[in-house]
Parts: C-alpha cells; structure tokens; sequence
C-alpha cells in the first residue's frame, strides 16, 4: 500500500464531499449519524505509550455513565497494542481491535472520536485528519509541533465543525477552576506575575545510532508527516523528546505546557509583546540530549504583566517546595497551584486558606468532553483557547533555539522577527502536510 498520505485521502472518505447540518461539516454518508444526548460514541485510542498507563484514559470510557464504546487500540508498536489488549480488557469488559495503521482509523465511519497520544509530530496532522474524516479529537498536550501547525489546527477545527478537547486535564480540575474565578473576581488584587516551574530528575539518555529497527515497529509510519530518517536505537520509546526538534518540543511542550495554561487562565492574558529565554543542556554532557535541559524563560504581556518559565528537566531541587506548579502573584496575595489544589496566601506571606480535591480530573475531562459532543457541556479545555499557551512553548522554544529574544505581535502572536519566522514551520515528508 503507498504511505503517501495524498494517496490515501483519494481512496478514504476523507475525499467525500462535505455537508453542513448545524454549522457542522459532515460528509453525506454521515448526515444519518448525528449524535443524539444519549447516543454511545465509538473511540479509539491512538498512542500506547507512557500517557495511556499513567491512567485516567481508559478509566472514564469503562465507566458505564458514559456510554462509550473503545473500538481500537492503535499503535505502530506491536508490543504496544498487545500490551494495551493485556492490561485493559479486563477493566473494559471486552478486547478491542488492535490496529497498527491510523489511517484505517480515519477511514471507519463508525468512529466519533479519536483519542491522539501520539509522538509530538503527529498532533497536529494526526488531528486535522481526524476531523476532515469527521471525528471529534481528544488531543493530547502540546497540541501542535509548532506555531505554523497551530493556526492549522484551529483553522481546520473551524472549518470541520468538530469539538476539539485538549488533554490539560487540570482545566476540569474543580479547585483549580475555582481559585481561577476567585482571581478574577480580585481575591488576591491585581495580577502581575505568574511562574510556570517544572523539576524533575530525568537521567543520562543513549548516544543516537544507526540500528536495527525494532522488530514489530512500522517505523515508516512513526515517522508519518516527518521527513524520513534512518532509525537510531532508542528513538521511538519516548527519548524522541529530547533527540533534536523533529519530532519533540522539549520540556516546555511536554510538561511546562500544563502549568502555563494555568497561569494564562488566572492572569486572562493572549498574546505577549516579547519573550526572553536563557538555558542550555547542563547535565551529561557527552549522552544523547541534544537541547536545553534547563531553560528559563521570559514572556512579557501588554499592562506590565509578566509570566516566567522555570524548567529544569535534570536537577530535583524544588526551589518551590513544590515538583511543580504554578505560582500566580497579585498586588494583595499569592496563589500557588499545583496538581488538583491550591493555597492561597495574603501579602505578608500568611497562609489564608488551601484546598485539594485529592483525585485525578481526567474522568471528569472526558466527561466534559462527551458531555460536549452531545450537547450537554461546553468544553473546558477548547483547543483555539489552549493552541495560544501552546503558541507560548513553541516562542520560547524559538528563542532558545536563535539565542536570543524576539519582540511578538501581541494581537496575534507572530514573532516580530525575520529569524523566528524561519523557525515557524517545519519540513513535511512530502504528501503528508495536512491541507485545507
């Protein structure tokens, strides 16, 4: 079968000419599939790595309330697929179909949603396909490789009519969403300053080299809309992140990402005027990790409102107390949030109040997210709102990569910046770009 994703679209029903019902877009054959309130919706999920046995995935669509039906386990990893078969289908109740190629995904009509866990490079295309085919996407962090995908992602959401969920599961977090409102409302007076921190202990990564590749891996198809490259041992089990900007988006799109939405929520900033960035690769000097593993970055917002990143992939310290979070300062108190909960401290640094619900937000993400699918809910993650903090990771990202900072348009978001410009896209394998 050609791989060529053009060739592909000829013979799927994404060549289908589309309808609109509602301000929907929909194919013709599915003007008869409109999802009712109560109606179950069939999902598969793509990506079995480290994201789907962290939990909260599978969870919520074994929960009978939601009335969902897991069709596929899809991974290009056949350990992966089987492993997943293993580890759920008990919890399920049945054994869904293990499918290796996503592209027969798209092609099911009687799939509503796709739940994309797949490698950073495939966000973007993964979910544009997605619903050209018309399905709702489940996408997980960072939504988009760079800012260029990003404006895709939300024109194709536009323009198909299908709900896009993000997988910052602490937007449905109900103390996080609480101590938000509180903020706007002034509880800790005006808001000036926010830091984003992420610490972690991440180890010596190997040397990239020519090898083998892996026995039961469609490396063709990990690869997907990237350009192709010879396999290197190691790559396709997570140290992709940190092996050049192919595919990754480094710690700021795998982690950072989180606790900066948080802080755009609380401070109800869009776009900054300027960003600012110092960091480097400071540990294991002579192993694998090709970028920053220590950033910090600079955004500068219009009103004098300012919102850092403190990452530091490899050092453990906590200089807050705390693994991670997000610290939002005002002109009468402090809220630092982490996780499901938050304290709230006065201007002399008194702890007024803290609240945690204790418990994983995902059932109720996902929920939100069918509850939306059928009419019920309005989503609390909405990509065009979260594709703007994404648009942040991707500014610092650039910034690290010149060596230096950039002035932005703060109505927009483009950089300011011949230089940056050139680092606003990325190369496609050819027939793979997603195209309107």
């Amino acid at each position: 079968m050609d791989n060529s994703r053009r060739t592909f679209i000829k013979k799927s029903t994404l060549g289908v000419a589309a309808m609109t019902v509602g301000g929907v877009g929909m194919s013709a054959k599915s003007y008869g599939r409109i999802i009712g309130a109560n109606d179950r919706l069939v999902i598969a999920i793509a990506g079995l790595g480290r994201r789907l046995h962290q939990g909260g995935v599978v969870e919520p669509i074994a929960m009978k309330e939601n009335n969902v039906h897991l069709k596929y386990f899809c991974d290009v990893m056949e350990s992966q697929r089987t492993r997943a078969a293993e580890k759920y289908s008990g919890a399920l109740g049945y054994t869904p179909a293990l499918e290796s190629d996503i592209r027969r995904i798209f092609d099911d009509k009687e799939v509503d949603i796709l739940v994309n866990q797949m490698p950073d490079h495939w966000h973007t295309p993964g979910a544009c396909y997605a619903v050209q085919a018309g399905k709702h996407v489940y996408l997980e962090k960072p939504t988009s490789h760079n800012p260029y995908e990003g404006e895709l992602l939300v024109q194709f959401q536009k323009k198909y009519g299908k709900l896009i969920q993000t997988g910052n599961q602490g937007s449905s977090a109900p103390k996080i969403t609480e101590i938000i409102q509180e903020i706007h409302q002034g509880i800790i007076g005006e808001t000036y300053l926010a830091v984003a921190f992420y610490s972690n202990r991440r180890g010596e990564v190997p040397v990239p080299r020519k090898a083998p590749v892996p026995e039961g891996l469609n490396w063709e198809l990990w690869q997907g809309p990237a350009p192709r490259q010879e396999y290197m041992h190691d790559t396709w089990d997570y140290n992709w992140h940190w092996y050049g900007w192919t595919w990754g988006t480094g710690e700021t799109g795998n982690n950072a990402i989180h606790r900066l939405d948080y802080a755009r929520r609380a401070m109800q900033v869009d776009y900054p005027e300027r960003v600012d960035v110092a960091g480097g690769k400071y540990h294991f000097k002579e192993d694998g990790w090709t970028m920053y593993d220590t950033l910090d970055a600079t955004l500068l917002f219009p009103e004098n409102k300012v919102i850092k990143i403190d990452s530091k992939s490899r050092n453990r310290y906590l200089a807050y107390g705390l693994s991670t979070g997000t610290i939002v300062y005002g002109t009468k108190g402090t809220v630092v949030m982490s996780g499901t909960g938050y304290k709230l401290y006065n201007r002399e640094g008194e702890l007024l109040k803290e609240e945690d619900s204790g418990t994983d937000p995902s059932a109720l993400h996902y929920a939100n997210f069918f509850n939306a699918i059928r009419g019920k809910d309005k989503l609390n993650s909405p990509v065009d709102e979260v594709e703007k903090t994404t648009l942040w990771c991707h500014l610092a990202n650039i910034s690290y990569r010149l060596g230096r900072g950039f002035d932005v348009n703060c109505r927009n978001g483009q950089a300011l910046d011949r230089h940056a410009m050139k680092l606003w896209s990325r190369e496609y394998e050819p027939g793979w770009e997603p195209k309107l």
